[in-house]
C-alpha cells in the first residue's frame, strides 16, 4: 500500500513551536526512501543456530536535551537511578562535549554477557544510541550493512539501529523487526530520534521542563530528572470513561510516543511522526485466495517462526504458562526448538474458578518442562498491591496486575530472566468474549453482566434510567455498537459511568460534564476511516488494538520489568499480524470455538485437553468482595484515608458514604463494583507514593 501521513493535531513544544502529530495511511507506508538512500542488499533468510553469541538486552534508557541550560550530571544520573529495577546489571551515561545531550542506560543483561554497554557509538562517534528491546534477525542486516562498509564494535542486535539509522535516516524503522524502544542523538545534524515499536510493547515517555527535552522508560524516571508530576485531569477524566488516547498519560505534560510513531527534536521543531499501522482490509480489497487448511497451515508457520526468533539467548529462557490455549502453544512452539527443559511459572490462586495450574502442570509435563506454580491469596494481593501500582505508573481494575508482579519476582528469583507469553493471541483470532456479536453470535447480554437488584438500585439513585443517560454520550451508543454490544449492554456501561459520576467532585464533573469523550476520541482518531468498509469484526479489533490493548495490556511491561523480568511476545509480530489481518472472520470462530483458526494451526503443539478447552481471561479472584479478607481492608482503608479525601477528582463524602452502602450488600451483590474500587483505590496509591 503507499500513501502520505496527515497531520492532524498541534500543540505548543519544548520551543513554543508546535508538536506535530500524524495519523498513517496504512501499513508501513508513512516513509518512502528517497533514492538518494543506499539499498541494502539482504542476504536470504536461514534459519541461525540459538547458541550464536550477541547481545540482547531488556533495559531502561532515559534522554536529556537542552537548549538552555548544561546538562546535570546529577539529574541524568538520578534518572538512571530510578530505572535501575529494569536493568540491574549495569548503569551507564554519556554527555557530549557541549553539555546539551546526556543518554543514560540501565542493562539487563541476556546475551554477548561480556560487552555491549550503551550508549554505543558509531564510527566516527557522530551518533550515539540507547536501547530498550530487542531486534529480531538482525543477523541478516547485519551482513548487508558489514557489506556496504559498515563496522560493528559489539556483537549486539542494538547496534544495527545505529548503522541503519547511518544507512537510512528515519526510515530505518521500517527494516526493524522486535519489541523495542531507542533513543539516537545524530551529533552531525543536531537532532533527536527517538522510536517506539509497532505495537508499544515497550514504552516511552517524554516532557518538556524549562527548555529541556526529557525522555525515557518510565515517567518516574521524567521525575527524578527534576520534571514535577501532577495530575493530567483531563487524562484522567478520560481514563475514567474509558476513552484515554493512546499519546496521553495520567500525569500533565507527560506524554508517550504512540505505537508505531517516532519523535523527532531538532533546535526549531519537535514532531510526532507515524511509520507503521495495521489497517485492517476493506471487505472490497481483492483477498487473498486460500482454502481453509491452507490459512491453518500458514498461519502456523508464520506463529512458529515468530516464536523460534523470539528464542536467541545466552541464558536461559523460561514460559509464563496458564491453561490456556495461547501460552500452551507457546510452550508447544518453542519446544520444538530448544534442547533440554523449559522451566515454566504459572499463578495458582486460592480459589478454583480461577485457578488454572492443574491444566498448566499437565501441559508442562507433556512437554517435559520444569514446573513451577505460584501460590497467590487475598493475602498476597492485599500486601502487594500499592508495589504493584507504583510500579505499573498506572490505574488497575483488576488484582491481576499484582498476581503478575508476583508472578514475574518468582520467575526472577528462580534465575530466569527471559520468558515467552502468550499476549497477542486474541487480538490476532478475536479470542475476546465482546467479539461474539460481530462474528454474528450472541444477540443477548452474557448472563455474567446482569446487575443483581442491590445495585440497580444504588444506580437509581444516580440515574434514574441508564438509557437516558446512554443517549446523552452519542459517542457511547456509537462505540457499543461499533463494537458489536447488544443494546442491553449501553445501558449497562452507562450505568456505570452513573456511578462514576456519582462520586466525582462537582468542581470536576462541571469541568468535564459537556465533554463526550467518545466522540473526541473518534473525532481526534478518525475512526471512522479506520472501521468504514471493514468487516464487523475487523472494526471491534481495530478500536480494540487502538484503547485497551495499547494502554492498558500492555501497559503491564512495568510490572514485568519491576523484576527486570523480559517477556517476549511472539504473537505480537508484525509479519504475524499483517498476515492474519486477511483471515476471513469465519476462520476466527467455527462451531462454538473462538480462535477456531489458530486453535487448528496449534492443535500440533497442545495437549487434547488445551486444545478441546475454552477461553478463561486472567483475572484474579474477586478481590474486594469478603468481609474481612486483606484486599478489602485495604480498599476500605485507603478510600477513607486522608489521601484519598485530598484527590481532586472526587467526592470524599460520597465515596464514604458508597463506601457504608457497599458493606450491607452480600458479597456476590458487590461483583459489579470490584473494577471501580480497584481503580479508585490504585488513584489513591498512585496519589500518595508519586506525592502528586
Amino acid at each position: 500500500m503507499t500513501g502520505e501521513a496527515r497531520t492532524t493535531a498541534k500543540g505548543p513544544n519544548w520551543l513554543g513551536a508546535a508538536v506535530a502529530t500524524s495519523v498513517p495511511r496504512g501499513v508501513g507506508e508513512a516513509f518512502n526512501p528517497p533514492p538518494a538512500q543506499r539499498r541494502l542488499d539482504l542476504p536470504a533468510s536461514e534459519p541461525r543456530a540459538l547458541t550464536d553469541s550477541t547481545l540482547l538486552t531488556m533495559c531502561g534508557i532515559f534522554g536529556m536535551i537542552s537548549r538552555q541550560a548544561p546538562i546535570s550530571t546529577d539529574a541524568l544520573q538520578a534518572a538512571v537511578r530510578s530505572l535501575q529495577h529494569r536493568g540491574p546489571d549495569a548503569q551507564t551515561h554519556w554527555i557530549n562535549p557541549s553539555r546539551s545531550v546526556g543518554l543514560g542506560h540501565t542493562r539487563l543483561s541476556i546475551m554477548d554477557l561480556a560487552t555491549g554497554d550503551q550508549p554505543m557509538v558509531n564510527e566516527d562517534g557522530s551518533c550515539h544510541l540507547v536501547v530498550n528491546g530487542e531486534f529480531y534477525e538482525f543477523e541478516r542486516l547485519r551482513e548487508a550493512l558489514e557489506a556496504n562498509g559498515h563496522r560493528f564494535r559489539t556483537r549486539s542486535d542494538s547496534e544495527i539501529a545505529l548503522h541503519l539509522y547511518e544507512e537510512q535516516g528515519q526510515q530505518c524503522l521500517r527494516q526493524l523487526r522486535g519489541e523495542f524502544a531507542f533513543i539516537l542523538w545524530d551529533e552531525a545534524k543536531n537532532r533527536l530520534f527517538a522510536a517506539r515499536d509497532r505495537f508499544g510493547i515497550k514504552p516511552l515517555f517524554y516532557a518538556v521542563h524549562h527548555g529541556m527535552l526529557l525522555i525515557g522508560s518510565e515517567a518516574k524516571a521524567l521525575a527524578a530528572a527534576g520534571y514535577p508530576l501532577r495530575w493530567d485531569h483531563e487524562a484522567m477524566a478520560q481514563t475514567l470513561f474509558a476513552g484515554v488516547a493512546p499519546e496521553r498519560y495520567l500525569f500533565e505534560g507527560v506524554r508517550q510516543v504512540p505505537p508505531g510513531h517516532c519523535l523527532i527534536a531538532t533546535p526549531t521543531d519537535l514532531r510526532i511522526e507515524p511509520y507503521w499501522e495495521l489497517d485492517y482490509p476493506r471487505v472490497t480489497d481483492p483477498a487473498p485466495v486460500r482454502t481453509d487448511a491452507e490459512w491453518i497451515e500458514q498461519l502456523r508457520n508464520e506463529a512458529d517462526e515468530a516464536v523460534r526468533v523470539r528464542l536467541r539467548s545466552d541464558v536461559p529462557i523460561g514460559c509464563l504458562l496458564s491453561g490456556g490455549l495461547d501460552s500452551s502453544a507457546a510452550l508447544g512452539l518453542a519446544r520444538q526448538h530448544v534442547s533440554g527443559p523449559i522451566k515454566t511459572f504459572t499463578i495458582a490462586f486460592d480459589h478454583v474458578a480461577f485457578d488454572e495450574s492443574a491444566v498448566a502442570g499437565r501441559s508442562s509435563a507433556a512437554y517435559g518442562a520444569e514446573f513451577h506454580p505460584i501460590r497467590v491469596t487475598n493475602a498476597d494481593f492485599a500486601a502487594h498491591f500499592s508495589d504493584a501500582v507504583w510500579f505499573g505508573e498506572g490505574v488497575h481494575y483488576n488484582a491481576h496486575g499484582a498476581a503478575r508482579y508476583l508472578l514475574n519476582r518468582a520467575v526472577k528469583a528462580a534465575g530466569i530472566k527471559v520468558v515467552l507469553a502468550g499476549e497477542g493471541a486474541d487480538e490476532l483470532c478475536a479470542g475476546y468474549r465482546f467479539c461474539e456479536r460481530a462474528l454474528g453470535l450472541g444477540t443477548e447480554t452474557p448472563p455474567a453482566t446482569h446487575w443483581p437488584e442491590p445495585v440497580l438500585r444504588l444506580l437509581a439513585t444516580a440515574a434514574p434510567d441508564p438509557a437516558l443517560l446512554a443517549e446523552g454520550l452519542p459517542g457511547l451508543t456509537a462505540q457499543a455498537r461499533a463494537l458489536g454490544y447488544p443494546e442491553l449492554m449501553i445501558g449497562h456501561l452507562a450505568g456505570k459511568l452513573a456511578l462514576a459520576r456519582q462520586l466525582i467532585h462537582p468542581d470536576f464533573a462541571q469541568r468535564f460534564s459537556r465533554e463526550d469523550p467518545f466522540l473526541a476520541f473518534f473525532r481526534r482518531y478518525d475512526v471512522a476511516r479506520s472501521l468504514d468498509g471493514r468487516e464487523p469484526i475487523k472494526q471491534v479489533l481495530n478500536l480494540w488494538m487502538r484503547t485497551g490493548f495499547a494502554n492498558y495490556v500492555l501497559g503491564a511491561e512495568r510490572l514485568d520489568m519491576a523484576s527486570a523480568v523480559e517477556q517476549r511476545l511472539p504473537f505480537i509480530d508484525h509479519r504475524l499480524f499483517e498476515f492474519a489481518r486477511n483471515l476471513p472472520g469465519n476462520l476466527m470462530m467455527r462451531e462454538g470455538r473462538e480462535k477456531w483458526a489458530l486453535r487448528e494451526a496449534m492443535r500440533p503443539f497442545v495437549t487434547p485437553e488445551v486444545y478441546a478447552g475454552r477461553k478463561h481471561p486472567f483475572l484474579a479472584p474477586p478481590s474486594v468482595l469478603q468481609d474481612g479478607s486483606p484486599m478489602f481492608t485495604l480498599v476500605q482503608d485507603t478510600l477513607r484515608s486522608q489521601s484519598a479525601a485530598s484527590l481532586p477528582f472526587f467526592d470524599h463524602r460520597a465515596l464514604v458514604s458508597f463506601l457504608d452502602q457497599l458493606q450491607t450488600f452480600k458479597g456476590p451483590e458487590r461483583a459489579p463494583f470490584d473494577p471501580m474500587l480497584l481503580l479508585l483505590t490504585s488513584v489513591a496509591i498512585l496519589h500518595a507514593r508519586y506525592r502528586l
